[in-house]
């Protein structure tokens, strides 16, 4: 049996040696010399391990543990994922799961949040972006990987999921027990005008729908009088780069660079221009970014900034623009592997660094004293409790913006924009 396994093992290692001579025919010798010792210990400590450990291990476990950790040892992002954990991951593209809402990252070493999303279990407990998780389950997430950490907050709607937190802004640990739900992402949460003929849309994700959500909320905002925007992209996640270019290249000129990949092969650096007819040029704009604006947020910020189309507000951007690329390897597992990183249209590199708002304002929220309400007024209370009793959650609770410090700074600037040009006509 020990025989056996050792020569499927020996076979293994040949086919790897044989696919690594091809894939460095063409480099010079010394290096092909150094990945043939390399590979050599790699076979000496599997054969080793498989014959004198003390317990029998298959073959293929002992792979998947040396694809687990060559994988992880690279970056943050890159992981091995068996065949059940890839098809874990098709689940991410469907837009409806149960679990708790939160993106999540590396970062530092540590489980990271990158954002709660909207209104989902998580949001309404009160997690917030770069909070770190210690443990799920009271299980420590100290070596968990991002796919491991998921498998454990997704499960049954209904079910309670203990988190302890480290939210290091106030130097505390925090306990959260949340109960997972049904997680429905709808990509254009708020399409409002809010005064003055200020446009508003809230995008809290890059998905399929998204750009035919935003020219949808784009119509109706037009048809409502907008004559400015502020584009809300605080607390999203990112999502497709195909759509975020998508939806940026519905603002600036045809044929513009909006976003630049480079990686250490010619075949990833890619550079994506906007191909859009009809993009909409003359609309001031102000986009809102925080800590937990990723991805595609900072893509489409970054290249408003560059191209100086919109002010950036807010605080500076969560700073992840890396790519990855799934390889799908022939037992149904796959490689998820970092190949390049974004750079905005000015070569300014996204990844570690994020986006700097142009104007800097934190969060906070404007409380004005309630205003006494003439008594003949009150008993309005009992119809209006009755005429929303069979409305959608939704159409209850009033967009409350103005308590909102970032929206009203936002509404402030482009008012004075309208004043300058008005000035200037």
């Amino acid at each position: 049996m020990r025989r056996k396994s050792i020569f499927i093992i020996i076979v293994f290692v040949s086919t790897i040696l044989s696919i690594t001579t091809i894939a460095v025919s063409k480099q010079d010798k010394n290096k092909k010399d150094e990945l043939y010792r390399d590979v050599q210990l790699f076979s000496d400590a599997l054969a080793i391990i498989n014959t004198d450990y003390v317990d029998e291990v298959s073959s293929k476990n002992l792979i998947y543990g040396a694809l687990r950790g060559m994988l992880s040892s690279l970056d943050a992002h890159s992981q091995f994922m068996d065949p059940d954990t890839y098809n874990e991951l098709k689940v991410d593209t469907e837009g409806k799961f149960g679990g708790l809402g939160i993106e999540i990252t590396i970062k530092d070493g540590l489980l990271t949040i990158v954002t709660p999303i909207e209104d989902t279990p998580a949001w309404k407990a009160g997690l917030k972006a770069n909070d770190r998780i210690v443990k799920i389950n009271d299980e420590l997430t100290r070596d968990m990987t991002l796919t491991e950490a998921v498998k454990k907050m997704r499960g049954k709607p209904k079910e309670e999921v203990r988190l302890t937190i480290l939210r290091e802004s106030e130097k505390k640990m925090l306990e959260f027990t949340i109960v997972r739900d049904i997680i429905k992402i709808k990509d254009v949460k708020q399409s409002v005008i809010l005064e003055d003929g200020i446009g508003y849309i809230r995008l809290v994700e890059f998905r399929e729908n998204s750009p035919l959500d935003m020219d949808v909320a784009l119509n109706k905002l037009k048809e409502q009088g907008m004559n400015s925007l502020i584009l809300d992209l605080r607390n999203n996640p990112g999502g497709l780069l195909e759509v975020a270019i998508n939806v940026v290249e519905k603002f600036i000129e045809k044929g513009r660079l909006i976003v630049a990949t480079k990686g250490r092969k010619s075949s990833q650096n890619l550079k994506f221009f906007s191909r859009f007819d009809h993009p909409i040029l003359d609309l001031p704009m102000v986009v809102l970014i925080n800590e937990g604006s990723a991805s595609g947020s900072e893509i489409v910020a970054g290249c408003l900034q560059d191209y100086k189309r919109a002010i950036i507000m807010g605080t500076k951007s969560f700073g992840k623009g890396s790519v990855q690329t799934v390889v799908p390897l022939s037992d149904g597992s796959a490689l998820r592997l970092t190949t390049s990183r974004y750079f905005t249209p000015q070569g300014r590199e996204i990844h570690g660094k994020g986006v700097m708002p142009d104007i800097l304002v934190e969060e906070g929220r404007i409380v004005t004293p309630d205003k006494e309400e003439p008594e003949q007024d009150k008993s309005k209370e009992v119809f209006e409790k009755l005429e929303k009793k069979d409305k959608p959650e939704e159409e209850q609770r009033p967009f409350d913006y103005k308590s909102d410090n970032q929206i009203m700074r936002a509404v402030d600037v482009l008012k004075a924009i309208k004043i300058y040009n008005n000035k200037k006509k």
